[in-house]
């Protein structure tokens, strides 16, 4: 993408010739660049939290927290599956020329490949979602102190030592 917008400025700005339908082929690039990470932001904790409480519990209250938020997140990520997918449905058409019903205003790029990550994407992360699941789930019967494979809240302090140590070169 970076290319391209060299491209498109210095062709525009020295050659009168700029990429064309520029600004329809960065709209659908930026779904893959925003949606194909969700997974695994969530399998390294990436995503916001409120730790305020959840720090403060141990053993199978934290656990049970958050298996339940876990659980809730699961809930609505299958929402939003749903609601993705009769989006892509209403977009993609067997019958049409390039399989579309809508397109790009500049180009008429089809935009049911880009509708059809976002469902996609959160079907990835929703299998992510059932894998923590039953982590926490095993850690809610055996009570282990660190399960493998889950993000564990850290303590800000740690997170900010951690910071400071990867700026600072050491």
């Amino acid at each position: 993408l970076v290319l391209m917008a060299v491209w498109h400025v210095v062709g525009r700005k020295l050659f009168n010739a700029p990429v064309y339908g520029y600004v329809d082929w960065i709209e659908q690039f930026m779904v893959v660049f925003a949606f194909f990470g969700l997974s695994y932001c969530q399998r390294e904790g990436g995503h916001i939290r409120m730790d305020i409480v959840v720090m403060r519990l141990k053993g199978r209250a934290l656990w049970f927290a958050e298996w339940l938020s876990t659980l809730f997140m699961l809930i609505l990520t299958i929402a939003l599956i749903y609601g993705a997918w009769m989006h892509f449905d209403r977009s993609f058409d067997l019958t049409r020329p390039l399989f579309s019903r809508d397109s790009s205003i500049d180009i008429a790029l089809p935009l049911w490949p880009a509708k059809l990550i976002v469902p996609l994407s959160f079907g990835l992360l929703s299998l992510r979602l059932m894998i923590q699941l039953a982590i926490y789930s095993r850690a809610l019967i055996t009570g282990e102190d660190r399960p493998a494979g889950v993000p564990l809240p850290e303590d800000p302090m740690e997170v900010a030592a951690r910071e400071a140590e990867s700026v600072s070169g050491r």
